[in-house]
């Protein structure tokens, strides 16, 4: 109940404000289960994609989201309740069962699972491997996979950004995938692969998005790692560039221990290269 009223409360001004396009509507089932796997460029992907579909969608979100301590914490959790947020508690060696079991009772209730395979935001709005959960639960529980692309969503809401652009933003829904060729193979690492690369192709083909065969958050992670490497040589030239100064405005030489950054890590591992 809760979740129809948020989506009245706020489908009005979403509608206004954002002007939100849709193609392929008629792809979504009237009832039963199914998955809607989606590309995952922004937050906002959770908005508009139950947005403008007319039965509920709901999604799985780690527990943090919804215990935080105070106002803004309760404010927040009955937010993500609020837009069809079911927390699954992600941490630990049986995450991903937890993740997996709470998704497969929603489709076997008959509900509309929203998933991106990717597993986390595009960090650079390319489609990245798809991680092989959405073909596991599809397998098991039986039900289609519809395929979904957001479009210019990371233009409305970048990653790290609170407030919103006026951008409007697109869904693209394509026609449901059926794996029930597959019934019965849901432990076979190698159908659920293929299962998973079919998915994202067809999401591929929706979005026009470049494809990159490695997990999103490997490449955020060597993301992030460029840009501590980049941080500590900017800081090792300044420190460099500062000793110079300082020799140069004293008429003296300095020494080669005097060029070293004593507070720049030591080893790679320190730079974080051990999260690799």
């Amino acid at each position: 109940m809760f979740y129809w009223i948020i989506k009245s409360l706020l489908a009005p001004f979403l509608h206004l404000g954002f002007r939100p396009w849709v193609q392929g509507l008629e792809n979504v089932p009237d009832e039963g289960g199914a998955l809607l796997a989606s590309n995952h460029l922004s937050f906002s992907d959770s908005v508009f994609l139950p947005l403008v579909v007319p039965r509920r969608v709901t999604f799985l979100a780690k527990s943090e989201y919804f215990f935080t301590r105070g106002v803004k914490g309760r404010a927040k959790a009955l937010f993500f309740r609020g837009i069809g947020y079911v927390p699954v508690e992600r941490t630990g060696g049986k995450a991903s069962a937890v993740a997996l079991d709470a998704g497969l009772s929603l489709l076997r209730n008959g509900e509309l699972l929203g998933i991106y395979p990717e597993g986390t935001r595009s960090p650079d709005a390319r489609l990245y491997r798809g991680k092989t959960g959405v073909a596991r639960m599809a397998l098991e529980a039986g039900v289609p996979v519809i395929p979904v692309a957001m479009i210019d969503t990371e233009k409305l809401q970048p990653p790290g950004k609170v407030m919103p652009k006026f951008i409007r933003p697109g869904v693209i829904i394509g026609e449901p995938l059926d794996f029930s060729r597959y019934a019965g193979m849901d432990t076979d690492r190698f159908v659920l692969r293929s299962v998973t690369d079919e998915i994202m192709y067809a999401i591929m083909k929706l979005s026009g998005q470049e494809y990159v065969d490695e997990y999103a958050s490997s490449a955020k992670a060597r993301i992030a790692r460029a840009a501590k490497l980049k941080a500590a040589e900017h800081k090792a030239a300044e420190h460099r560039l500062a000793v110079e100064r300082r020799h140069a405005a004293a008429g003296t030489t300095p020494a080669a221990s005097e060029m070293v950054d004593p507070s720049a890590p030591e080893s790679p591992d320190e730079t974080g290269a051990a999260e690799a």
